[in-house]
């Protein structure tokens, strides 16, 4: 089959547009994300597809080409439009902590790199697929070895009778060298059992094994769950 001009410039738009979101898709399936390896060589392959309408619109159509007119900007803005429904489907709640907002950040960016390569703007598209590669590899490891706080939910419950008071809860966990806020108390199965419930935050998160070791081993802790807060 013979390929014109147009046709090959049309392949290679499209090949690119797959190289660059299957890349990002990569990193994101690595790490497990919902969004991953697939959805993202689509996301920037249609974006560079319906780019491509911009470029070529007289293209094998028998009207006029004068009376065609596609404005760039919109489509670009209506892609951006759809993607963030699909960045909202991968965002969700998980107790108290939300995850899934980098890889909807990723989607989105995806999509952007496919209006640019969609557009012909090659340098820009490969310059911004080698930063977010950087962002979501790279930075990783600076965001591992950064001096942040750690937050997490914390949960124990108790049996009534013999439960903990506010404050040995409060030393408790101090002891592991973690800081206590917005601690709260509730009585659990028909007032069988009272539970507790606080946020935790420590800069070193390895904290937690300690303080997860000695919840496990206290005869009082009918049950305790902790929960990481972050992406």
């Amino acid at each position: 089959m013979h390929f014109g001009p147009d046709e090959r410039t049309m392949l290679a738009h499209l090949a690119l547009a797959l190289v660059a979101g299957a890349a990002i898709g990569l990193e994101r399936t690595f790490h497990g994300r919902p969004a991953g390896f697939r959805t993202h060589a689509l996301v920037c392959l249609a974006s560079s597809l319906l780019m491509l309408l911009t470029l070529y619109q007289p293209w094998g159509s028998k009207v006029a080409p004068e009376t065609i007119r596609l404005d760039p900007t919109r489509i670009a803005q209506g892609i951006m439009t759809g993607i963030g429904f699909l960045g909202a489907g991968v965002i969700f709640k998980e107790g108290l902590t939300v995850r899934g907002l980098t890889t909807a950040a990723s989607i989105w960016i995806t999509a952007a790199i496919g209006i640019m390569i969609g557009a012909g703007f090659y340098f820009p598209a490969f310059a911004a697929t080698l930063g977010t590669l950087s962002v979501l590899s790279g930075f990783r490891w600076i965001e591992g070895h950064l001096p942040v706080e750690f937050y997490a939910h914390l949960w124990v419950t108790f049996t009534r009778g013999e439960a903990l008071s506010e404050g040995d809860v409060r030393r408790l966990t101090q002891k592991h060298h973690f800081i206590v806020s917005k601690l709260s108390q509730r009585l659990t199965d028909q007032g069988a059992n009272l539970e507790y419930r606080m946020v935790i935050r420590t800069t070193k998160r390895k904290r937690t094994e300690s303080l997860a070791g000695e919840l496990r081993g206290r005869s009082d802790v009918l049950e305790f769950r902790i929960n990481p807060m972050g992406d």
